[in-house]
């Protein structure tokens, strides 16, 4: 089984979890899109969602495939979200951002009454911070920002380059406008402790850690899917 044969083991297996009439958070990345996929194919057959993307990108696929959206101004609560992570650990902590969608990921998951993360278990570690972590910040002020978040990673005895992210010729740039510093801290031992302090950084404007927020991960490998439940 392949990649992208254990992206589909999983999002088939979170699509068991979406009921007709569900007013759902639709994530971004590759795994998220083949739940797209296979969520138009029931749409096609008659099934009821209403779905709130998480990004452009995911929204021109939603578009093309036939899935009802809204904006979440329109449905401003929902039911469950379903969305993809560059890792998860034990405890269902997850790093995301590599598309460059946190926060309206995280915006849309906070949002939902669920939050259902799907993954192939090759991002499934057993500490976060192999995976650059992605900070998503305001491009005003954006030296004086990366120095405060270079503090915050020697407080905490974090250390790593901070890399602003590339797209084209140019800084990459968010829906939201923002750019994004991608943090290459290695192994990240107190992911809670590392979140609050970047949330008190005025020129964040948020980053990929989601602490809290998924109810459950469903890992797929060559085994097939399993499911792994947020203890709190």
């Amino acid at each position: 089984m392949d990649a992208r044969e254990m992206k589909i083991k999983a999002a088939e297996a979170a699509l068991a979890h979406v009921e007709s009439g569900m007013r759902l958070g639709i994530g971004t990345g590759s795994t998220a899109e083949e739940f797209v996929r296979l969520l138009a194919e029931k749409v096609a057959g008659g099934f009821k969602v209403e779905g709130v993307p998480t990004s452009e990108r995911t929204a021109r696929l939603c578009v093309e495939l036939g899935v009802p959206l809204k904006s979440l101004d329109e449905l401003p609560a929902l039911d469950l979200t379903i969305d993809g992570a560059d890792e998860v650990d034990q405890a269902l902590r997850l790093i995301k951002g590599g598309g460059g969608a946190l926060l309206r990921e995280k915006i849309v998951a906070a949002a939902s009454e669920r939050m259902i993360v799907i993954a192939d278990e090759s991002k499934l570690v057993d500490t976060l911070g192999a995976y650059a972590l992605p900070i998503e910040v305001n491009p005003f002020g954006l030296v004086s920002t990366r120095m405060a978040i270079e503090k915050v990673a020697a407080r905490l005895g974090l250390s790593g380059e901070l890399t602003l992210r590339q797209s084209g010729d140019g800084e990459f740039t968010t829906d939201g406008g923002h750019h994004i510093i991608d943090a290459s801290f290695g192994r990240i031992p107190d992911a809670e402790a590392l979140s609050s302090e970047l949330n008190s950084i005025p020129g964040v404007v948020e980053h990929g850690l989601f602490i809290n927020m998924a109810a459950l991960a469903i890992i797929a490998g060559p085994a097939g899917a399993r499911t792994l439940q947020a203890n709190r």
